[in-house]
């Protein structure tokens, strides 16, 4: 019997099969016919295909047991029998064996920058509020109600280094009240307040840092504006200098704004230069001030996968050369293509990781499905508000907002996902399709995020097709970091 597979012509003389375990397959005309004929033939109950009938499968020995080991087609017996199927399909969906993994503490929406694209702020945003102590040990108290015994503390902003001393207590807290759970605490912070106490406390603690890096200083500035004036590209190499000597874990990001679009090999050698080694290049999500001003700083996604690529392009050089250099989004969907695995990256599950994946407690103590849902709110949108932290977990996890978000990302069902070739590897944002379309069900195929996917995991395949200069071994190389 075959297998469910979807498929798309990917080049004159090729067409791409993909299914639910993963695995995929490039076909010729002929050999995609002859592939076709069988699953006719299946669905008609027909003679089954591993007994070699009379069909074009029985003549090409080489490409059945292609097909076979990538799971296409499998005998009845082996279809309800065989152990190991359970195991890979689990190994693409572990991540709904899990429950709230990643607890993200908004500790105040005051910020000492105004960065072009924020999305966590918007013109109509009040920036006044702060955690207090009680609201952060409550939302310590609901997160360890998560049946996970592997949790991630995130402290973001606003900036969370202007309330660092709710941060301490909530990290001290969580210490002596964790039992045997292993709690990882990271901090997404702009540097401009690191000093050597709070160092000091990072350390001890193995608090891991993410910053932004957007590029050479120039760019950098131009989109990362400190309100008190200053290059925060100065602030920031100075910052990720600081902690790499003091042994604290710490990477970047990197948000792409229309004034980064002509700069895409400069972008990756001022990532070098600070002694980085991987890059995860972002497009601007239209929330807060990047909506606000998209005239001015967006683009449409095929802007940006020209960019992409370009960058792309000069990565896989430098890798050519001898300089170790990956590009961390790709490095997602590389897994889920090249080792079947799909690691628990929010944004490219299925369904999405709000909710049952992650969840914001904001400084006044009400919890967002996600770090997109509360940046909504600030705008005064509180849809995507599961309750409070004087809720209990089960509440949360079965309240209407959950249970919708949940129905709206599974992309097997949506319009247009469920016949998608790259389907096994993707996964959506309702909140994005939401503020996009007024709508958490996308209305129209190729929307924002889904051209952003579909464009890169193209030129994936494109380079795994051709592999012209060891991209293949590369990408493997890539992926086992």
């Amino acid at each position: 019997m075959l297998n469910y597979f979807n498929f798309e012509r990917f080049h004159q003389d090729c067409i791409l099969i993909t299914n639910d375990f993963g695995r995929f397959a490039f076909l010729t005309d002929n050999q995609f016919k002859t592939f076709v004929l069988e699953a006719e033939k299946s669905s008609k109950g027909m003679e089954d295909t591993a007994s070699l009938g009379d069909g074009e499968i029985q003549k090409q020995q080489e490409l059945r047991e292609k097909l076979k080991k990538k799971l296409f087609f499998m005998s009845r017996e082996e279809a309800l029998l065989k152990s190991d199927l359970p195991d890979f399909l689990r190994d693409m969906k572990g991540y709904l064996f899990s429950s709230t993994s990643l607890h993200i503490f908004v500790m105040t929406n005051v910020c000492n920058m105004a960065c072009v694209y924020c999305q966590a702020q918007d013109r109509a945003s009040k920036m006044s509020g702060f955690m207090c102590a009680e609201t952060g040990k409550k939302a310590v108290d609901l997160a360890f109600q998560s049946p996970s015994r592997s949790l991630t503390f995130e402290f973001q902003g606003g900036e969370p280094l202007l309330n660092f001393d709710i941060v301490r207590e909530i990290v001290l807290y969580s210490e002596k009240t964790k039992g045997k759970r292993d709690v990882l605490y990271t901090m997404v912070s702009n540097l401009i307040l690191l000093d050597e106490e709070k160092i000091g406390f990072l350390r001890e603690h193995q608090v891991h840092v993410s910053t932004s890096l957007d590029g050479p200083k120039a760019l950098h500035d131009k989109n990362r504006i400190i309100r008190k004036g200053g290059s925060s590209y100065d602030v920031v190499t100075f910052g990720i200098r600081k902690l790499r000597e003091a042994g604290i874990f710490s990477g970047a990001i990197e948000t792409t704004t229309r004034y980064s679009l002509e700069h895409p090999r400069e972008i990756i050698d001022a990532y070098l230069e600070n002694g980085m080694h991987e890059i995860f290049l972002r497009p601007l999500t239209p929330l807060g001030m990047a909506a606000n001003d998209w005239e001015k700083i967006g683009y449409s996604i095929d802007e940006y996968l020209v960019f992409y690529r370009e960058a792309f392009r000069y990565i896989l050089e430098l890798n050519k050369r001898g300089v170790f250099f990956r590009e961390l989004f790709s490095v997602y969907f590389l897994k889920k293509i090249l080792r079947h695995y799909a690691e628990n990256y929010m944004e490219l599950r299925s369904p999405c990781g709000g909710a049952i994946g992650q969840m914001a407690y904001y400084y006044d103590g009400s919890i967002y499905t996600c770090d997109e849902g509360r940046m909504i709110s600030e705008s005064g949108d509180r849809s995507f508000c599961l309750g409070d932290v004087d809720d209990d977990y089960d509440m949360l996890m079965t309240s209407p907002v959950c249970r919708t978000l949940i129905s709206a990302s599974i992309v097997e069902c949506l319009p247009g996902c469920e016949t998608c070739v790259f389907q096994p590897y993707c996964g959506v944002c309702p909140i994005v399709t939401y503020k996009m379309e007024q709508n958490i069900i996308p209305q129209s195929s190729h929307g924002y995020k889904c051209a952003l996917h579909y464009g890169t995991m193209k030129m994936l395949f494109e380079y795994i097709r051709e592999n012209r200069e060891g991209e293949l071994e590369l990408f493997k190389r890539w992926i086992e970091e």
